[in-house]
């Protein structure tokens, strides 16, 4: 029989009444598990007991506190290409991309290992006299983590890990299309000694789960990633409880080629950027900016990258891009596509449903030709292997077309000019700019986060985290007299 996996609350695992099916996207035919659904009361149960673990697990020594996060992590390193087999086979990312976002999932819980030991305090002395002041970070308490499907394990990593880092207790609704990636994670976290109720696994849909945390008084902070409609949502429910937020939601990255280009070093950022992961990256470069004087050259040679591409099982060592995720965003991507046609568009390349062995949402890295600026799909996240080029006269419109938009995460820019690259850097209406490089692609122990309606809240990731998931607390002293 097929096994079923539980939810993980107060320190043990429990059994649900209901699971769902956790398929194969790229051979629907293999069926990875059964996970339980938790419902609104498993939810409820776990804020509880998140919150009669906070005392203990803020309590514990700063030295055993670092030893269990380098312990997940150093064993998620060591594992990461069972685990990452695992990944790409529930979300279809080619087998290296699998196997390094585990990687990458160890090194977060490695690195805030280490920022245990490296959150201080300052001191100062007051105006007054005699009196000192001392000014401390402490936890926030019960943080709830919502975490998506595209990066089953980093995305949600890079909240877990600081959030436990800084003495927090957890609970960890991940997105129901990956639900196995979760389970794994939450094994190795289960078999670390952490008084029960720090960490807890509740799987279901966004209605049943995740409304149920976000509603409840009793959680102290929500991290959430997600699209932009979903995300608005859950700022109007947490601001109810007056519940502290941090929100990455929807983008339109663009990547700028000038006329100065090294049209190689172009196109390999416009596939690295739009393509891995099947486009499926908050961070892909969706729309690319070309000027006119290599416009055509630079369509020649992405179109002829995207044909060698090859589109197939994500466990192939030679495939170069796996299947779509899911059903529903297979067709979404279809759908824009017919879009793009009845815009005026002309579909360069790709596009089409392709079939393979077995059963799956394989489809072809699209290109999209003749778009502008105002279309629907240069203005709406396709999240899927679809980019469209808006061909610029000047790198003014180059970097106005990049700025015309109600989202801000990242943008890149591709140039051999130091003034343009430095111009751009400091002019892009972005959280993360890159130049000569990807626009997916970031470092761990940096900021990551956006403007506009791409993020809210504080940044994630390196020692910004401690913004979000640390309270500040201003403790006066006044001395007595020592001769008393």
């Amino acid at each position: 029989m097929t096994e079923t996996f539980g939810t993980y609350i107060a320190g043990s695992w429990r059994r649900s009444d209901t699971s769902i099916e956790n398929r194969n996207p790229s051979d629907l035919s293999d069926l990875i598990g059964l996970y339980a659904q938790a419902s609104a009361d498993d939810a409820n149960e776990a804020v509880e007991a998140a919150n009669v673990g906070a005392a203990a697990w803020a309590g514990t020594g700063l030295e055993a506190r670092a030893s269990a996060l380098e312990t997940i992590g150093r064993e998620l390193m060591a594992r990461s290409k069972e685990l990452g087999r695992l990944l790409s086979r529930e979300e279809g990312k080619p087998l290296a991309e699998g196997v390094g976002e585990v990687y990458r999932s160890g090194q977060f819980f490695t690195y805030y290992a280490a920022e245990v030991l490296r959150l201080q305090g300052d001191k100062a002395d007051s105006v007054r006299a005699g009196v000192e002041v001392d000014v401390s970070r402490e936890p926030m308490g019960v943080v709830a983590v919502i975490s998506p499907w595209n990066f089953p394990m980093a995305t949600a990593t890079w909240k877990i890990a600081p959030a436990l880092a800084f003495g927090n207790t957890v609970i960890w609704k991940p997105a129901n299309l990956t639900p196995a990636s979760a389970w794994a994670l939450t094994e190795i976290i289960s078999r670390q000694d952490l008084p029960a109720g720090t960490f807890n696994l509740v799987m279901g849909s966004g209605s049943a789960v995740g409304q149920p945390l976000i509603d409840n008084p009793g959680v102290d902070a929500i991290s959430f990633t997600g699209s932009l409609d979903v995300g608005r949502g859950v700022a109007v429910s947490a601001a109810r409880n007056l519940t502290k937020v941090q929100l990455e939601m929807g983008s339109k990255n663009a990547l700028v080629v000038m006329d100065d280009a090294d049209l190689e070093v172009a196109v390999a950022c416009a596939v690295a950027g739009g393509y891995s992961g099947t486009g499926q990256k908050c961070t892909a470069s969706s729309r690319l900016v070309v000027h006119t004087a290599v416009h055509d050259a630079f369509v020649e040679k992405l179109t002829a990258a995207l044909s060698a591409m090859t589109v197939g099982n994500p466990l192939d060592e030679t495939t170069t891009m796996g299947p779509v995720a899911s059903e529903a965003q297979l067709a979404s991507n279809l759908s824009y596509l017919d879009l793009a046609k009845d815009e005026g568009c002309t579909i360069a390349c790709g596009g089409e449903r392709v079939e393979r062995e077995t059963d799956g949402y394989f489809m072809s890295p699209a290109l999209i030709t003749g778009s502008t600026n105002a279309m629907r799909i240069n203005r709406e996240e396709i999240f899927g292997p679809i980019a469209a080029i808006i061909e610029v006269d000047s790198y003014d419109e180059a970097l106005a077309t990049a700025n015309d938009t109600e989202f801000g995460l990242t943008a890149g820019i591709v140039t051999r000019s130091l003034a343009r690259a430095t111009h751009f850097r400091r002019n892009a209406k972005t959280g993360c700019v890159m130049v000569n490089l990807p626009t997916a692609g970031t470092d761990y122990h940096v900021p990551f986060g956006g403007r506009k309606n791409s993020s809210y809240g504080p940044r994630e990731q390196g020692r910004y985290a401690a913004e979000f998931y640390t309270q500040v607390k201003t403790a006066y002293l006044k001395a007595g007299d020592p001769e008393s």
